[in-house]
């Protein structure tokens, strides 16, 4: 999906209100960039038209409910200006949809381990509340094979990608029993030394780059011609060494592909599929038996971040693979899939006191704590990550009024620590709250240390709406200075004086 650009400055168009919330709505970013009109009621920035499902709905009413019982219980405050929250009834419904989604399109029995991307929120209990949910876990590194396995995910259900895994990775992965994908010949000869040297139990299996292209975010696009993920399968002699290999090493059961994910078409995603299902096939055809017998398939679904719709749904795009490659959906194969951004990102939600409120050039600038410390992708690349901003006003509820044109602006030291620049929000004041919304993946559990500015505090949140309110559990606590100035060398303050 592509994300489109974002904000300028300029004239503006209004009009209406949208269908699905009966809010006023706006037509088209500052600068005359003609767009779609606002989904969420409060949130205003580049959306789409889109009717709300029930489910999105009650996403949204449960957001507003939980950002109100935090300045309500004091948990967003002059002391704590900044948290982030994650909605752990979002994240419960979006992993048996996802689940329910591949149910619904492949036969009863069909082996199938949907793996959480662990790197989308490196975060001990959210894998642990996904494990909980019958997800696994996809790790690509010491560090999140070990939050994995503090999760308490089972070595079976794990399984371990990176491009530049180390000897003593595959041996600790091997000896477990996780499942391996080699990245490359010189990993797949390493594994090879390690298997003759010791059984394993692990499904090994190699990653394919079908090289079918990009998507509108270079950075995500991983099946490019010249992509450093995988063997590339359409240069010269590449295919051929695959077929060789799998001859060679009958314990080669899987294949791997990962296509991309943010701003990448599912059709594109599902021609990858198709890509390393027929070399599946092929592989099989020289064999005379079913080698593979298993296709891991990734993840990468694309986020809607322009409005509250849950789109791309997993239901549409298990459709679109079982019509599109029906030899792959037809119980011959088992699957593995490794979704991430698509089961977090709608349900996390960063909120922020606005500190001040200020005026320059005749624009409005509301100053936060919130910017690229938790938002890093957003401020370094608006065009591509632009996000919505909820106003609610001193005692969290959504803030009415005119809206005037404003940036959200973050508090370190440099011009681009902007939220959202240009916005028209109901004027925001000092003591008011902003959200940034859809940040539940790669945003505030990715924290950027820019003036050594501390993590924010990472709270689960269940709204039982009625008289039981909301009911808040710590996720991970907010970094205190002690913390940083141990991080940044404390113990050793005198060690290049010494020298």
């Amino acid at each position: 999906m592509d994300t489109g650009t974002g904000t300028g400055t300029g004239e503006h168009a209004t009009g209406g209100k949208d269908e699905a919330t009966g809010t006023p709505m706006e037509l088209a970013d500052e600068g005359g960039a003609a767009r779609a009109p606002e989904v969420a009621g409060n949130a205003w920035g580049k959306a789409a038209a889109r009717p709300l499902s029930a489910a999105d709905r009650e996403r949204v009413a449960r957001r507003d409910e939980a950002v109100r019982a935090a300045v309500e219980q004091g948990m967003l405050a002059p002391g704590t200006p900044v948290i982030a929250l994650l909605d752990v009834t979002g994240i419960r419904n979006a992993a048996a949809e996802l689940r329910a989604a591949f149910d619904a399109v492949l036969p009863a029995g069909t082996p199938v381990l949907h793996a959480f991307a662990v790197k989308a929120s490196p975060l001990v209990p959210v894998v642990r509340l996904l494990r909980a949910a019958g997800i696994g876990a996809e790790v690509a590194s010491p560090g999140e094979l070990a939050l994995a396995r503090a999760a308490g995910v089972p070595p079976e259900r794990t399984v371990l990608d990176s491009p530049a895994k180390t000897p003593a990775e595959l041996r600790e992965a091997l000896a477990l029993g996780i499942a391996v994908n080699a990245d490359n010949p010189q990993e797949l000869a390493r594994i090879d030394a390690l298997v003759r040297s010791a059984p394993t139990r692990s499904p090994l299996g190699i990653r394919v780059n079908p090289q079918v292209g990009g998507g509108s975010i270079g950075a995500l696009s991983t099946a490019t011609t010249t992509s450093k993920f995988g063997v590339a399968l359409r240069d010269e002699g590449a295919r051929e060494w695959l077929l060789r290999a799998y001859a060679e090493r009958p314990w080669l059961t899987r294949l791997h592909a990962h296509v991309g994910s943010q701003g990448m078409p599912p059709a594109l995603m599902v021609r990858g599929v198709g890509e390393v299902y027929a070399l599946a096939e092929e592989i099989n055809g020289r064999a005379g038996r079913r080698q593979v017998d298993t296709l891991d398939i990734g993840g990468g679904l694309p986020v809607d971040f322009g409005s509250d719709a849950s789109t791309p749904t997993y239901a549409r795009y298990a459709r679109l693979l079982a019509e599109t490659v029906p030899g792959l959906m037809d119980g011959r194969y088992g699957l593995v899939t490794e979704f991430g951004r698509s089961l977090l990102a709608k349900h996390g939600t960063v909120v922020a006191r606005v500190e001040y409120a200020k005026s320059a050039g005749g624009r409005a600038v509301a100053v936060t704590h919130a910017g690229v410390q938790v938002a890093a992708r957003t401020v370094y690349a608006p065009q591509a990550w632009p996000l919505r901003i909820a106003a609610y006003d001193a005692k969290g509820r959504p803030k009415e009024g005119p809206r005037v044109v404003q940036d959200v602006a973050g508090p370190a030291c440099f011009a681009g620590d902007l939220l959202a620049e240009g916005r028209r929000l109901p004027e925001l004041a000092p003591g008011d709250v902003v959200a940034a919304l859809d940040t539940g993946a790669y945003f505030f559990a990715h924290h950027y240390a820019y003036n050594s500015l501390p993590r924010v505090g990472v709270y689960g949140y269940v709204a039982h709406g009625g008289p039981d309110g909301v009911r808040f559990a710590t996720v991970r606590d907010p970094q205190t200075v002690r913390e940083i100035v141990t991080e940044s060398g404390g113990a050793h303050a005198g060690a290049l004086t010494n020298l």
